[in-house]
């Protein structure tokens, strides 16, 4: 029998792999739906420092996924990672952590012990920080971080910078540094050849691949957790062929994201028993609280067309170069709330490289979505709903940020480093323009053309074409016509959070105690996103990969193991 056994390689699953096979008494079974992304098979598109391409292949994702961002738009393909390594193989690189407010709130709100404080050997535990040292940084961890070095920022990105000092936001030096607003180089999470680095590359690097004690199995759909009565004793797998194996386990960690890790316990009896008898699911735990407080950081964008000059002189660098934090001001809200990515190029193709782009999201979000099953097959995905704005602290904050990125683009400072300003987002018409193929490169070589040739009619251009019909002075003149806007295309960010969240024994709505073990079962835990109380303001990658630190370590901790140590090479 394995001892533990875990259902999802993303993030959080490759790091729990790696920490929990350092004891050489204990068997790791890691099971994946996706194929497997090694330092040796990491495909030219993974493996790049610019991402553009990475989430758009429907090799990496699941490809099914739709979700509503908010009332009343219709479904929209939400791309999630399926393969080893999850988001971390297909993000944007962004190695940013959050306030120390954020993990104070998680213990406020119930997850008792998960405050700054506690966390903060854990993020100091998974890096290796080749820009900064001291008490707030690591020096070992497998996840290498730094900087985008000056030379190497596009002449928007800076001009963008200089714009923001010049408005009284100035530049810092460390986003990872004491939690203040301002600009700054954003934190990367690169190799020394800077090259992507993924959980499955870092953590599942050969030497801990070769452990006699894990084994990988990826391409397995897991059907449904098993039981003995409450307690859990494996998982049954589906294979391609459509057959099934069962697995036993003495204990079993879901890490499938906030997405699937619910589904997966929704589908193995645990969640609201109405909703499960419905679908003739037998009831194992009745708790209500699982697919709900599902959170995202919603997202606008305002982008500008770039002459010659202020694009980037090299086309391969990662162009989430550098990022604006600042404090909305608005009434029960936080310091440092909004997030602005100051982008050199806004797309992988033709089209996106012509583009800049400050791309907005709330930092932290205030609404809560939920989801449920469909029906009881692992093949068919949950019903997501992310009810964004739901709260109207979130509707009016974005439109704060379109204010905000457009008056910044529209500054005399700016005028040589971009043309027609426009408002923008990831919009379902977007995302399929940008989807490789013979037509697809047709059309944006064509608009390419068109847009560098346009001159005077260039803001008509992309407002025929672009924006359909919308400009960014007609929405900063109505603000009825800015609510509809940001309402009908606020987008995520993709960082689905809070689905299975850690809470008090007394709270109807946790799913988890302190340490991600599931209420009113045993030998069951959970450790992804989804444990998070309420969103961090940061990329929700590093905060994945710190919980899973420290739940390893909470598992194993009466077993006395030594952690094990990386030390990937700064030059």
């Amino acid at each position: 029998m394995i001892d533990y056994l875990i259902l999802g390689g993303g993030s959080a699953g490759c790091v729990l792999a790696a920490r929990l096979s350092e004891d050489t008494g204990k068997t790791v079974c890691l099971i994946e739906a996706g194929r497997d992304i090694s330092q040796a098979s990491m495909p030219d598109a993974i493996r790049s420092r610019y991402p553009g391409r990475a989430y758009l292949d429907t090799r990496n994702i699941w490809q099914q996924l739709k979700a509503r961002m908010s009332a009343p738009a219709a479904l929209r393909r939400y791309e999630q990672a399926k393969l080893l390594g999850g988001g971390s193989a297909i993000n944007a690189l962004m190695a940013n952590r959050g306030a120390p407010a954020d993990y104070d709130e998680w213990e406020a709100l119930g997850a008792r012990g998960w405050n700054w404080q506690a966390c903060l050997p854990y993020f100091r535990k998974l890096e290796t920080d080749c820009d900064f040292g001291g008490e707030l940084h690591g020096a070992s961890g497998p996840l290498r971080i730094q900087r985008t070095r000056w030379p190497r920022i596009s002449p928007f990105v800076q001009a963008v910078l200089g714009t923001l000092q010049q408005r009284g936001h100035a530049l810092h030096d460390d986003q990872n540094g004491p939690w203040e607003d301002g600009t700054f180089v954003g934190s990367i999470a690169v190799s020394a050849a800077g090259e992507r680095i993924p959980t499955s590359v870092c953590y599942l690097d050969d030497t801990v691949r070769a452990r006699k004690n894990l084994s990988i199995r990826t391409g397995l759909v897991v059907q449904r957790i098993l039981f003995d009565g409450q307690r859990a004793t494996g998982a049954r797998v589906l294979h391609a062929d459509g057959t099934h194996e069962d697995v036993p386990a003495a204990r079993v960690i879901v890490s499938a994201g906030a997405i699937h890790s619910p589904a997966l316990l929704l589908r193995s009896g645990i969640g609201p028993a109405s909703d499960l008898a419905g679908l003739g699911i037998e009831v194992r735990a009745d708790r209500a609280g699982v697919g709900r407080n599902l959170m995202e950081h919603p997202s606008i964008a305002v982008s500008a067309f770039l002459p010659r000059a202020a694009r980037t002189p090299f086309p391969d660098e990662h162009h989430e170069q550098a990022i604006v934090r600042f404090s909305s001001g608005l009434p029960d809200t936080v310091p440092g709330d909004m997030h602005g990515a100051i982008l050199s190029r806004s797309g992988w193709h033709s089209v996106g490289y012509r583009l800049g782009t400050i791309f907005f999201w709330v930092n932290k979000s205030y609404s809560r979505g939920s989801l449920k099953l469909a029906s009881a097959s692992p093949f068919d995905e949950p019903l997501v709903d992310f009810a964004m704005l739901s709260d109207l602290r979130d509707l009016e904050r974005l439109k704060l940020a379109l204010r905000f990125g457009a008056q910044t683009l529209a500054a005399p400072s700016m005028a040589a480093h971009r043309d027609a300003i426009f408002p923008s987002s990831y919009s379902p018409r977007v995302a399929a323009v940008a989807v490789p193929g013979v037509w697809n490169a047709f059309q944006r070589g064509a608009l390419s053309a068109l847009l560098d040739i346009a001159g005077p009619l260039r803001g008509s251009l992309i407002r025929r074409v672009v924006t359909q019909g919308v400009s960014i002075d007609e929405l900063l003149a109505d603000d009825a016509a800015m609510t509809e806007f940001v309402t009908r295309s606020v987008g995520g960010t993709w960082h689905p959070s809070g689905t299975c969240r850690m809470g008090a024994p007394g709270d109807p709505l946790a799913v988890t105690d302190a340490d991600g073990a599931v209420y009113g079962v045993e030998g069951l835990h959970v450790c992804d996103a989804s444990l998070m109380p309420s969103i961090p303001c940061a990329n929700t990658n590093v905060p994945t990969i710190m919980v899973a630190e420290r739940v390893a370590e909470m598992i194993r901790a009466s077993g006395g193991v030594r952690a094990g140590s990386y030390a990937p090479i700064c030059l």
